[in-house]
């Protein structure tokens, strides 16, 4: 029976020490570092692709490709390059973005926005929406009067008391 509780805090152990693996580490056997930011955007955004240059592990051209983007490639000398996100990639779907440099490869991922709020870095897929604005939108006659009817009521409810008490303080 102690087998179970043993079992289940070595893989809660083994899920957060996986979740501690930088991104461009999947797997752990990342040849050298790399990144996407941000790593999710709408469909037509703008991410920046970046590889560490400082651990030495990639010296050469960085060759970046992704079903999502155009192949950019990353120079020699330099740490990061931009790439725009198709306007036909799919809301909500996960893209697979491989990083080679000096013959080896590295992937990490791209999550593609669903359009339900504005991620920083990106381009919304559709223009702002606005509401019926007002302080009386979605209310009708009969629910403003019952309102003023209310508060009339509450106002005269206290003017009455107040009034009373008054006059049982005179006496």
């Amino acid at each position: 029976m102690r087998a179970i509780p043993v079992a289940s805090t070595a893989l809660i152990g083994v899920a957060a020490l996986s979740a501690c693996v930088p991104a461009g580490a999947a797997g752990g056997t990342a040849p050298f570092g790399f990144s996407v930011h941000p790593a999710t955007v709408a469909p037509g955004g703008e991410v920046t692709l970046r590889v560490d240059r400082h651990d030495g592990a990639c010296r050469g051209r960085v060759t970046v490709s992704s079903p999502v983007f155009d192949t950019v490639a990353i120079p020699r000398g330099q740490a990061s390059a931009q790439a725009r996100v198709g306007r036909d990639a799919r809301p909500g779907a996960v893209y697979r973005v491989a990083f080679t440099c000096d013959g080896r490869t590295g992937t990490t991922r791209l999550t593609i926005a669903t359009g339900h709020g504005h991620h920083p870095g990106t381009v919304p897929p559709k223009g702002v929406h606005a509401g019926e604005g007002g302080s009386f939108a979605g209310l009708d006659v009969k629910e403003i009067g019952l309102g003023l009817a209310l508060v009339a009521g509450s106002v005269g409810a206290a003017y009455h008391f107040s009034r009373r008490r008054s006059g049982e303080d005179a006496a």
